[in-house]
């Protein structure tokens, strides 16, 4: 899409009303020089790549629509302040009608963590405590919260959002491998309100014992596996519509609640991707009825 808001208003008001129940957008605050840094293998970004910060992004596409639904794929959380993160969000969510749902996650880029001056080593349990701290501060007007890397002592946020909480999910897995790493599905299983597997879990040869596992570390955790919603994602790049509509019937089999419509990768123009999904919806209409609030939206990334 780049850097021109008149396409990216476009893109989001084609997709709401193509029936799309919301847009799933990616965060890097910073991308690195790869050359510089060998030891990031094969990163499908740099410093070349242009990523907008996602709270702001949503923001703007909350104003250029009415019903779209925000999520982001995923805010890559321990990177970032806690309490802020819990204000800015709790924003976008009023003025937005309560459109936002969270997507989070802990990130693989340590060049990122380093330049924000946060420690990527115990990212995954900071996460554990600043979920617990984002609900305290998005269900309570004066939050007591005392944990190991934070302390709110009476303090609050105003406004509190419309939805409290606001639905928190948590994203995990890599291009190739989809699955979640260990602590990442016990993190989703105690704490999390649905799940982001990486693309291609429903190609993937494990992608039933995936979900399995998730379900019984859910039960595991006390929890009801039916109030842990799951989204999936299929690429459009390079297949034919029939194959759409195959994968969409992968993931739904798989018991999603969502389904993610990828267009990037095959170097569309902004005209292309709302050409891209306009297609996929009414190839998907003809074949397996109208989309619905729950089964698919659109990811600008």
């Amino acid at each position: 899409m780049g850097s021109d808001p008149g396409p990216i208003r476009e893109y989001a008001q084609a997709a709401e009303g193509l029936g799309y129940c919301h847009v799933f957008v990616a965060d890097h605050v910073l991308g690195a020089d790869l050359a510089a840094h060998p030891e990031l293998g094969a990163a499908n970004y740099s410093y070349e790549s242009t990523v907008h910060e996602p709270l702001t992004l949503l923001a703007f596409i909350a104003a250029s629509t009415s019903r779209l639904g925000l999520c982001t794929g995923i805010l890559i959380l321990p990177q970032r302040q806690t309490a802020l993160v819990a204000k800015q969000a709790a924003t976008l969510d009023v003025l937005s009608g309560g459109r936002l749902r969270l997507g989070i996650g802990v990130g693989w880029n340590h060049v990122e963590y380093g330049a924000l001056a946060m420690n990527f080593h115990d990212r995954g349990r900071r996460c554990d405590e600043q979920i617990d701290l984002l609900r305290a501060l998005w269900t309570r007007e004066a939050a007591d919260f005392h944990g190991r890397w934070h302390d709110v002592t009476h303090a609050g946020i105003n406004p509190l959002p419309v939805q409290r909480p606001i639905p928190l999910w948590i994203g995990g897995g890599r291009p190739g491998s989809p699955a979640p790493a260990e602590p990442v599905l016990h993190r989703i299983a105690r704490k999390a309100d649905g799940w982001f597997p990486a693309d291609g879990l429903h190609l993937a040869p494990h992608g039933r014992e995936t979900v399995d596992r998730v379900n019984a570390l859910i039960v595991k955790a006390g929890r009801d596996p039916s109030e842990v919603g799951m989204e999936c994602r299929i690429r459009l790049e390079d297949k034919a519509p029939d194959e759409w509509l195959r994968e969409a019937e992968m993931v739904q089999d798989l018991g999603a609640s969502y389904l993610t419509v990828e267009t990037r990768g095959a170097g569309r123009s902004p005209a292309g991707h709302i050409d891209a999904i306009r297609r996929f919806q009414e190839h998907y209409t003809r074949h397996a009825g109208p989309l619905t609030q729950g089964e698919s939206h659109a990811s600008r990334g």
